[in-house]
């Protein structure tokens, strides 16, 4: 029997990694954003989320620093490499394959 294939087979971080990934850094960054601009918390609790959200967002952007290099030392095939180009830069173009 074939076992149908994962959502975009992507690997999956081990089981016993205790570590958040980016996806649920994120999501907890939200909530703690929701709760402050919401107005309604005491200023204890307010600045116990704001000092939580600004060690998720250092985390979080060690992570995507991390996964950048990655992504640079796949792409390194002994060339410079060059960044994405954007829609902004006018160097994208979303016809093209």
């Amino acid at each position: 029997m074939v076992e149908p294939h994962a959502e975009h087979d992507v690997p999956k971080s081990p089981p016993d990694d205790p570590s958040p990934g980016v996806d649920s850094i994120i999501a907890e960054l939200e909530r703690h954003v929701d709760a402050l601009e919401s107005g309604e918390l005491p200023l204890e609790e307010a600045l116990a989320r704001f000092e939580a959200g600004v060690r998720l967002a250092r985390q979080g952007t060690g992570m995507l620093d991390a996964l950048e290099q990655r992504v640079e030392m796949l792409l390194a095939d002994g060339q410079q490499t060059e960044p994405f180009a954007t829609e902004e830069d006018g160097a994208f173009d979303p016809d093209e394959p």
